[in-house]
């Protein structure tokens, strides 16, 4: 009977420490790791792996742009380790999917890797939920304009993360790119907000710009 593929998670140049917390958080969902030095980024191109975890900093850039060149990785998830939040901006257009915070708890980092879990062995839902950072601009009804932070990005809507959240039931427009996406406007409100800023963003089922959104996530799920 032939083996069950296993999803791989590579893991470059972090610390002891992290990579063995790192290692047994995954593990837990099944998801065997693959330490890497730096030096060996050029494996994106010639394996396949599901995901990668990177520590933000200036090296950072080079490694996301190989796996988002690959034909076999350029849908892979890709978590930053670290950094700021100016740090994961840098790379949003080459969406980073999330950021593992420092110093690393191992509560939060495996609540990030259950999040997450579902895309990285390609156990997709419907309306799944997809965990992606990059720059949105929120515009009010008022016309004053927030700027946020994503945090993940469904078909139906949006959370995100901004120093100021707007309050629940108010009308909204956001806009964003992401890796192959182009700047997409869609209308909705906001549906929930948290006491640390950040908040949910419910898409209009009536504006059609939202059809953008939706096939480049079914590509992004299909890949």
């Amino acid at each position: 009977m032939p083996r069950k593929s296993t999803a791989r998670v590579a893991l470059f140049d972090l610390s002891e420490p992290s990579y063995s917390l790192l290692s047994e958080c995954f593990r837990q969902f099944g998801t065997e790791t693959v330490r890497l030095a730096h030096k060996q980024a050029d494996r994106l191109q010639r394996e396949k792996f599901e995901a990668c975890v990177l520590r933000l900093d200036p090296g950072a850039g080079p490694v996301i742009e190989l796996a988002r060149s690959s034909l076999s990785n350029n849908r892979m998830i890709i978590y930053g380790l670290g950094g700021t939040a100016q740090d994961a901006l840098r790379y949003s257009k080459l969406c980073l999917n999330a950021v593992f915070l420092e110093p690393l708890e191992r509560s939060a980092a495996l609540k990030l890797v259950r999040s997450s879990r579902n895309l990285i062995v390609h156990e997709f839902q419907r309306y799944v939920r997809v965990p992606v950072m990059t720059e949105v601009r929120v515009t009010l009804s008022d016309g004053a304009r927030v700027s946020a932070t994503s945090q993940e990005i469904s078909s139906g809507g949006m959370s995100m993360k901004a120093s100021h959240a707007p309050e629940p039931g108010s009308p909204v427009e956001v806009s964003f790119s992401l890796l192959t996406l182009p700047r997409v406007w869609v209308r909705g409100s906001v549906a929930w907000k948290k006491s640390n800023k950040s908040f949910g963003i419910r898409f209009d089922t009536h504006d059609d710009r939202r059809q953008r959104l939706k096939d480049w996530l079914v590509a992004y799920l299909e890949a």
